[in-house]
């Protein structure tokens, strides 16, 4: 360290002939710093040196250092790490380098895997240990940075002063690579959502193939194409996927059709920990006690709304649907050039959300479900629980809103659907809009966009007998039935390592805002990424988020296009509400019986 003081402080600008004020004064001009902020530089690379000594293990005396910073670096762009590059790459002799390899290898910083089954070839990646290590490191620095030229830092910098820790853990690493490659013979194999967490995962293909050791082959579809894609891959003799991304309402259909492995022995055996997730996100992918897919996002419909135009126009926070409704009447009648609100009433599944959802939050889901003190039980429903309930009030309710919000709406409403009406809120088109969090990065973190920083999120709006509710949404990752036994275990590897607190982390970091896990919304890096992360953590801690509004029974998916073609006739005219919900009651209850339900 001697050297870089030296190059940082010139010899003759100390100690000197003793200068007048003006002369003092033009100095600090020409070198941009004061004799108490030199003061301050000199306390710090003391400290500097102290805090490189204390927190990485590496060597004093050799170049390690700049060796351990490539081979993290490379970890956290998926660049495979041999000896002959770190070596290179460090400026040390071979000689050297090998020795250096060989001690950092020993004291647990390395881990040396096989590249061939020869095992004469081998890739290098960082340890868990080292990776804290460099975080840890890296906090210890970037406080102290702060602290001495008053440069702000992440939440809790504060708390650190010259060597004192602050939540040791609470930032939490990238995934470490595995000690022996995944036991596959091939890629790994995916079959996901055309969504921005899992367009997360395709920019991640390479640091999850490093921290692997094999390739990954991922396969997008849209959400129906996706549903298809499942039930078409289940009737094959063998699986042509290891993982599949499925819709949380999914989950009662394609574990009832025995389509997926249950995973409560394999989570027990590994000692798999839930207590982290969102409790509706896992119950959401589980269907009779049984859980048959780990949460990978959740994603609760909102409301949301611009808090520049309600407060020009006076306006508060939409809690009730009357309110809604005046605040949509006020923005789509006034001179903002907008409509009042963007929502989901294209035909068929898009329109059957919005009226399962709506109807909830007028106080009844649109099955007879039973009554708990939290809700509804939607988990385990059999019998006259399965009959539906849309010839009830709160049904007719939901319809006459529908009916009133069309005037308030946005042109090409009744072919609008999920991406569709949050595009049009993002781009300025409307004041409001029903928006699932998955999508809201389009105006969350969009500069472009007119509602980028000027958005705020509330809780479904109730009607006079509901409750605020935010009706969870989201995919959970499992495994296909159908794949090979002996590929399971490797598999579900795969599986829990992809929806780890470490991986969320990755995926929330570049681009995704649905996140399922509390502490990755505790990370304070997640928590600068958006506001919206916290709001919805909050609305799980508190029980406003629930799975209920939408059960994962077999049937759901035909419920949704059932209500959705109804009340898409009611919408065009073609039928009246009468009409629409007696059709819709009627045709579900025929698809309830003709399935045994009771």
């Amino acid at each position: 360290m001697s050297s870089a003081k030296s190059a940082q402080i010139p010899h003759g600008r100390l100690y000197g002939k003793p200068e007048g004020p003006y002369e003092s004064t033009d100095r600090h001009r020409r070198h941009g710093i004061s004799n108490e902020e030199l003061e301050k530089f000199l306390d710090f690379v003391e400290q500097y040196e102290v805090e490189a000594e204390n927190t990485l293990s590496a060597k004093a005396g050799i170049r390690e250092i700049r060796l351990l910073a490539v081979l993290m670096r490379n970890h956290l762009t998926g660049k495979l790490s041999t000896s002959s590059a770190l070596i290179a790459s460090s400026g040390l002799s071979y000689g050297t380098g090998m020795r250096s390899l060989k001690g950092v290898e020993e004291r647990g910083l390395l881990i040396r895997r096989p590249r061939t089954e020869t095992g004469k070839s081998f890739s290098l990646h960082p340890s868990q240990k080292l990776i804290d290590e460099w975080y840890s490191y890296a906090r210890r620095v970037r406080a102290l940075v702060g602290g001495t030229f008053g440069i702000g830092g992440i939440i809790g910098d504060s708390e650190y002063f010259y060597g004192a820790s602050y939540s040791d853990g609470y930032i939490l690493p990238p995934p470490p690579a595995m000690d022996t490659k995944l036991a596959l013979s091939r890629n790994l194999r995916l079959l996901v959502h055309a969504d921005p967490t899992f367009m997360a995962l395709q920019v991640l293909n390479k640091q999850f193939s490093s921290i692997f050791g094999i390739g990954i082959s991922i396969r997008s579809f849209s959400i129906d194409r996706l549903h298809h894609e499942i039930l078409r891959n289940a009737k094959a003799d063998e699986s042509q996927y290891d993982i599949v991304a499925c819709d949380m309402p999914w989950f009662g259909e394609m574990a009832d059709a025995g389509h997926f492995l249950p995973l409560d022995d394999l989570m027990q055996q590994g000692g798999f920990d839930s207590s982290d997730f969102h409790d509706a996100a896992m119950a959401s992918a589980r269907y009779k006690g049984s859980q048959f897919g780990i949460p990978v996002l959740s994603t609760p419909e909102l409301l949301v709304y611009r808090s520049d135009i309600f407060e020009n126009a006076g306006l508060p926070a939409p809690q009730t649907i009357e309110e809604t409704l005046t605040a949509a009447r006020t923005i789509h009648n006034g001179s903002y050039g907008m409509s009042g609100l963007a929502w989901n009433a294209a035909r068929g599944t898009p329109l059957g959300h919005s009226f399962m959802f709506v109807c909830s939050a007028f106080g009844r889901p649109v099955l007879n479900l039973r009554r708990t003190e939290s809700g509804f039980d939607a988990e385990h429903v059999s019998g006259a629980e399965m009959r539906p309930m849309l010839d009830s009030e709160e049904a007719r309710a939901t319809a006459e809103y529908f009916r009133e919000l069309l005037s308030y709406s946005p042109r090409g409403i009744l072919n609008m659907s999920w991406y569709e009406r949050a595009r049009c809120y993002a781009d300025g088109q409307a004041g409001m809009a029903y928006c699932a969090t998955l999508l809201a990065p389009l105006f969350e973190l969009d500069h472009r966009s007119p509602a980028h920083g000027a958005t705020e999120y509330v809780a479904h709006p109730c009607g006079l007998k509901g409750q605020r509710i935010a009706p969870l949404g989201g995919y959970g990752l499992a495994i296909p039935s159908n794949v090979g036994k002996d590929q399971v275990q490797p598999i579900w590897t795969a599986l829990s390592t992809l929806t780890s607190a470490p991986a969320v982390k990755l995926y929330v970091t570049n681009g995704s805002l649905a996140n399922p896990r509390y502490s990755v919304g505790n990370d304070p890096e997640v928590k600068r990424i958006s506001p919206l992360i916290s709001i919805v953590d909050e609305m799980a801690r508190f029980g406003v988020l629930q799975m209920w509004p939408r059960p994962p029974v077999p049937e759901i998916a035909d419920v949704f296009s059932i209500v959705g073609e109804e009340i898409h006739d009611m919408l065009l005219g073609v039928k009246s509400t009468s009409e629409a919900l007696s059709n819709s009651q009627n045709r579900v209850d025929a698809l309830m019986r003709s399935n045994g339900h009771y």
